[in-house]
């Protein structure tokens, strides 16, 4: 398994996985010019992915989708104009060797959904946009090898903003955005020494920072005794390329603002 998360924010959402036999791609909300961009540098043709998810329907998650309408698309609200395969919570789904499970998410969207990517030796979990996750999820999410999970704002941050107070409500609420600490509380009742990387993803620009993200996790993830001492626990910027596998947990060589606010578990 490799991935590579192109995108993650306010401003699009974009996320590539790649087995043996298998490419996915969960969102394409960001510019054409930078999907295509990422695509070169990763030398990846597109023509190639086997199926694109979606998460849900606001622009940031699907604002590129018609570069991808001759694909295979599973969404679990309609696309106007898009041909679509509808998928509903926790009713698994088979592309290739990959088991897809929908996960239903708490946002202000339609039907907004997560995903868990499993193969017989890989799990990913892809879980953003959401105010909360349900207790019930927390076992099926456990033990995965790969975690891109929201980490968007510092609750003081948020309130301490000049945005209009019901925007602020609205994040901070159940149809918002997890904050650090409740993504934290999920890491730590997830992860397991299996776990080999955990990205904070859709940081807020003007609600947090990398680095406080990072040390909220990381101060929950020290009590877990039995965590393995090679975790890599990064934040994802933007339009910062972060790329991980089976052989290198890693960021993009070109994103050097990523790679300081990248940790591992030996060195916290």
């Amino acid at each position: 398994m490799k991935f590579a998360l192109l995108a993650s924010g306010s401003k699009g959402n974009c996320f590539l996985y790649k087995d043996e036999n298998t490419s996915l791609m969960i969102d394409c909300g960001t510019t054409r010019k930078y999907l295509n961009s990422c695509f070169e540098r990763l030398k990846f043709d597109p023509a190639d992915l086997d199926a694109v998810l979606i998460t849900h329907d606001h622009t940031d998650h699907i604002a590129q989708i018609r570069m991808f309408s001759d694909l295979e698309i599973y969404s679990p609200v309609d696309l106007p104009g898009i041909s679509t395969h509808r998928i509903r919570p926790m009713q698994k789904f088979q592309i290739e060797h990959v088991t897809v499970t929908p996960l239903a998410l708490s946002h202000d969207a339609g039907p907004t959904v997560g995903y868990i990517l499993e193969t017989w030796n890989s799990k990913l979990v892809y879980i953003t946009d959401t105010g909360y996750l349900k207790e019930e999820y927390i076992p099926l999410i456990t033990g995965a090898d790969v975690y891109i999970l929201e980490s968007n704002h510092d609750v003081e941050m948020l309130m301490a903003t000049h945005r209009p107070q019901f925007l602020k409500a609205r994040i901070f609420s159940d149809t918002g955005h997890l904050c650090n600490e409740d993504c934290a509380s999920i890491l730590e009742h997830a992860v397991t020494p299996k776990t080999k990387m955990v990205v904070l993803a859709h940081l807020s620009q003007e609600a947090n920072e990398r680095n406080l993200a990072l040390s909220v996790a990381a101060e929950r993830l020290r009590r877990l005794g039995s965590v393995r001492k090679d975790l890599v626990i990064c934040a994802a910027g933007q339009y910062e390329m972060i790329r991980g596998g089976d052989r290198n947990e890693k960021t993009d060589p070109g994103s050097v603002s990523c790679i300081a606010g990248m940790e591992r578990m030996a060195d916290i």
